[in-house]
């Protein structure tokens, strides 16, 4: 081979494999980048200053996961949006989401049309596009900015830090019906079960557990109504409660680990690996899992995993235990506020 031919070669290989370390570790941020400024472009002026938020801002940590006539939203809605602007939406989320995360959100919100078949007379006005984006700060490839993807029972938040995505939450999912035997519109909505894994992983932990164990990690035979944490910020990290890990066998260990990446894979590889790292910083040993309620199909229950750093908590009680609401919570990062704090120190604005 000549000396031109290898150099060539080695010209596109290193193309190749720059090419491919960006999709890797930057993907995510860009597209996410590009998407932001392709929708504040489409928008008017009006509904670009309805949408825009500056950062920081108080606007960025008021959220909840109940419907909009309890909880008035900022930002502008899928609804109100033209056809182009839903697409760079959606390309939005699928920057943060994983695929089964991006699924996930679309059938939580096709639920929507189940309970405005299921209710009548209801107060709430069920609508499957009355989910809003917000963005705070201006978005720049590089820069530092967020934005959060609102609604009834969905509620996501994401922070990039000098263009770098960071861990942010709150991740909330919730699903009513928990379970679709009726009021469905389209045939494959019936016997849905749209967060179901988050159930059968918390359930096949439990069930796992002997007596002694079971004796540490049931706090009460009771389930909470919802979630404890609700929707405060800054956040109550809760006593640790329940069974530690370090109670677990090996077998019991891989269902735990299983729990968290139920929770961990909604979300894109970028913040799924960075949670875990956490995790894996911190200790497995450190973490404990608690139960509450009913231990059978179908009784109201409740769990929470809970590490150093995070805590996820699931609810499945109201509406005769077919109404789940799930989140994940930062105990240090909450909205990337730990992260923009440290940047706005280091950086004169």
């Amino acid at each position: 081979m000549s000396r031109k031919l290898i150099k060539m070669s080695f010209k596109f290989l290193t193309i190749g494999f720059i090419t491919l370390f960006f999709k890797l570790d930057f993907a995510d941020e860009r597209a996410m980048t590009e998407s932001a400024i392709s929708l504040l472009n489409s928008l008017s002026e009006e509904n670009r200053a309805l949408m825009l938020f500056a950062l920081p801002s108080d606007e960025q940590s008021r959220w909840h996961f109940v419907p909009e006539e309890i909880f008035p939203r900022k930002g502008i809605s899928l609804k109100e949006m033209t056809d182009e602007q839903r697409g760079y939406a959606k390309s939005l989320l699928q920057g943060g989401l994983s695929q089964r995360g991006y699924l996930t959100v679309d059938a939580i919100m096709e639920l929507e049309k189940v309970l405005h078949q299921l209710e009548s007379n209801s107060r709430f006005a069920r609508d499957s596009e009355n989910y809003r984006v917000t963005i705070f700060g201006e978005p720049r490839v590089q820069g530092t900015w967020a934005w959060r993807f609102e609604g009834h029972h969905i509620s996501l938040h994401f922070q990039l830090v000098e263009g770098i995505l960071t861990v942010s939450s709150p991740t909330f999912f919730g699903s009513n019906p928990a379970h679709v035997t009726e009021g469905a519109q389209m045939e494959s909505q019936i016997g849905q079960r749209v967060l179901g894994d988050r159930e059968d992983a918390g359930r096949a932990l439990v069930s796992s557990l002997n007596e002694m164990q079971l004796g540490h990690a049931l706090i009460d035979v009771e389930a909470p109504r919802d979630i404890l944490t609700g929707a405060d910020f800054p956040i109550d990290s809760l006593e640790p409660a329940g069974l530690a890990a370090g109670q677990l066998n090996e077998a019991q260990l891989i269902l735990l680990k299983n729990l968290i990446t139920v929770y961990t894979s909604s979300m894109t590889e970028v913040i799924a690996d960075k949670r875990w790292q956490k995790i894996e910083q911190d200790g497995l040993e450190s973490i404990s899992f608690s139960w509450a309620g009913g231990l059978d199909l179908g009784e109201p229950h409740y769990y929470r995993v809970q590490g150093l750093s995070f805590l996820i908590e699931y609810d499945n009680v109201q509406n005769g235990a077919n109404h789940v609401h799930s989140v994940w919570r930062d105990f240090e990062g909450d909205f990337g506020e730990d992260l923009l704090r440290q940047h706005y120190q280091e950086h004169t604005h």
